[in-house]
């Protein structure tokens, strides 16, 4: 049984679950909380952190992820609180829909520091935690754009390209300390920060949406199985990581054919 300190129950489990005012991150997190979870709600917007962690009996770090150093202070904060850290969900996310010759320059990095170097800093930083865990685990919440090259939203896909090398590496790097890791490649979304107005629009694009609950759903398999890369949904993104990986000039002709967003 893992350690923890008296404001979480013996018999509950910690999840630290970045992103959570909104989309996947809350949606896990109130699937967590349904099963027992202790959950540690971290996103920039209090409010809702806030109303959310009432809700569901959780805690509320406000903290921005690309900032390592706001990172290193919340993570002595929680550990302060809880002495183990049984999951860790790398989940907090921001879109960059431009290609690399139109996007600001701003957001490029921006993007890279969210998508990227947050799950690196969080990670980092509450690696104490998940170590004193009888079973720690890291759910990093990646996308398909982290592998297959969309050029409609370069920025976002080359974060997410590192993101999976990440995890990738990250994974029998801590196997040897008893951590799980584990990769969750989502489709296409609907989520307030991606909208997918354009693919829900159209007839012949929409089945390819899903929903952050979904999501949620194979983060929390994922774990309890110890799977390590979930694509979701498996049809039709898989075929298309194979596909891509052998023909990638097949996808760029279906990425043509897809409905761009609008406005």
């Amino acid at each position: 049984m893992s350690a923890h300190t008296p404001n979480s129950p013996p018999d509950r489990r910690v999840a630290i679950v970045t992103g959570a005012s909104s989309g996947i991150g809350e949606a896990t997190a109130r699937l967590l909380s349904e099963r027992g979870w202790h959950c540690v709600l971290v996103a920039r917007r209090e409010d809702r952190l806030r109303a959310l962690a009432a809700e569901l009996g959780g805690e509320v770090e406000i903290c921005d992820v690309s900032d390592r150093a706001a990172v290193e202070a919340m993570a002595t904060r929680v550990l302060v609180r809880h002495s183990a850290i049984d999951l860790l969900v790398n989940n907090a996310g921001i879109p960059a829909r431009d290609t690399f010759l139109e996007a600001d320059l701003d957001l490029v990095e921006r993007v890279l520091d969210v998508n990227y170097f947050g799950g690196a800093w969080c990670t980092r930083a509450l690696l104490p935690g998940l170590r004193a865990a009888a079973r720690g685990h890291v759910v990093n919440v990646v996308s398909i754009a982290g592998t297959i090259a969309f050029a409609r939203s370069g920025p976002y896909v080359a974060s997410k390209h590192a993101q999976l090398a990440f995890s990738r590496c990250l994974r029998p790097t801590l196997r040897r300390e008893g951590i799980a890791v584990h990769t969750i490649l989502p489709g296409f979304v609907t989520t307030e920060g991606f909208s997918q107005l354009a693919l829900r629009r159209s007839r012949r694009s929409r089945w390819l949406v899903t929903d952050a609950a979904t999501i949620a759903r194979a983060i929390v398999r994922a774990v309890d199985h110890n799977r390590a890369e979930v694509v979701v949904p498996w049809f039709p993104y898989r075929l298309a990581i194979v596909i891509h990986g052998v023909a990638p000039g097949l996808v760029r002709s279906v990425e043509r054919l897809m409905p761009r967003r609008r406005g």
